[in-house]
């Protein structure tokens, strides 16, 4: 039995694909906070996980592929969360105060269980 999506949940997932898009749309922004341990280039981290957030964000809506993306999108989460840290520990390479790349962190977590909720 599938359930349908509550308007929070689709926010989220539209939030995703448009993130998504904008990785394609501005990449320079995102090729910044790749950590330089990443096995890819900047550009193809950029460009594999907007096309991944695309995807996750798209399945999430259509109940057959909700628990794929929900599985998908935890697992990018996870492996962008170095960004985040990267971030935190430089945050004059990207012109960002401190505090707002501490308080992403705790952040991460919390966008899972989202994606989690909204992939059951």
């Amino acid at each position: 039995m599938t359930r349908d999506l509550k308007p929070r949940e689709k926010v989220l997932a539209a939030s995703f694909v448009g993130l998504g898009l904008l990785h394609f749309v501005r990449p320079a922004a995102f090729d910044q906070i790749v950590p330089p341990s990443t096995p890819l280039t900047p550009r193809q981290a950029t460009a594999l996980s907007g096309v991944a957030e695309i995807a996750g964000g798209i399945g999430l809506l259509l109940p057959a592929t909700r628990p794929a993306a929900r599985w998908g999108l935890l697992a990018l989460l996870l492996a962008v969360y170095p960004a985040n840290i990267y971030m935190a520990q430089y945050p004059e390479k990207f012109g960002v105060p401190r505090w707002v790349t501490w308080a992403r962190l705790p952040l991460q977590p919390l966008l899972m269980w989202a994606v989690y909720r909204a992939g059951r």
